[in-house]
Formats: structure tokens, sequence, C-alpha cells
């Protein structure tokens, strides 16, 4: 076990990467106007994950990796390139 965090620069290309994964999932990824608490809305019966459009790259990015820390995804449906992107932004030592 290593003491190193692991980290990526919040990037259009992280952004899409991210946004892939909820893609192949069962969740519903939107940019909508609103004033979120957190910067984000997650609606769990609807699979749907809100994410304030008005927020900057590195807050969007920051908000869909606070939802994919919260939500369950089934990985079976994900492809090998988004399981290991999944499970490296979902660790706790995880920061951008």
């Amino acid at each position: 076990m290593s003491n190193t965090k692991s980290t990526l620069k919040p990037t259009k290309h992280l952004q899409a990467k991210l946004e892939d994964i909820f893609a192949e999932s069962d969740y519903n990824l939107r940019y909508e106007r609103g004033s979120f608490k957190s910067g984000y809305c997650l609606i769990r019966n609807a699979k749907v994950a809100i994410i304030n459009k008005f927020y900057s790259q590195e807050g969007k990015i920051q908000s869909m990796i606070d939802i994919l820390k919260e939500i369950d995804i089934d990985t079976s449906q994900l492809s090998e390139k988004n399981v290991s992107l999944y499970q490296q932004v979902t660790d706790e030592d995880f920061s951008i």
C-alpha cells in the first residue's frame, strides 16, 4: 500500500471520460441551472444526477466525482477503461 495520493488534472478530457461513465451506467447526467446546496442534485429513485451548469469545469468534475462516490454503479456495465477510471476516482485518497 502506497502513501501517494492519486490525482488527475481537471481537463475537458477528464470531464468527458467521467461523463462516459455515467453514459454507460443506469444514471442520467444532466447539466441544469439551479441553486443546489452542494452544486449538484441526486434523484436516486429516477437515477438522475443534475449538476449546476454554471459551475466551473473543475466544479463540474468534482461534483461528478462526489456523485460517483455516493451512488452504486454496476461496474459490469462499464468498459474496462471506465472501470479503471471509476475505481481510481472513487478511491478515498483521490483528489483533483
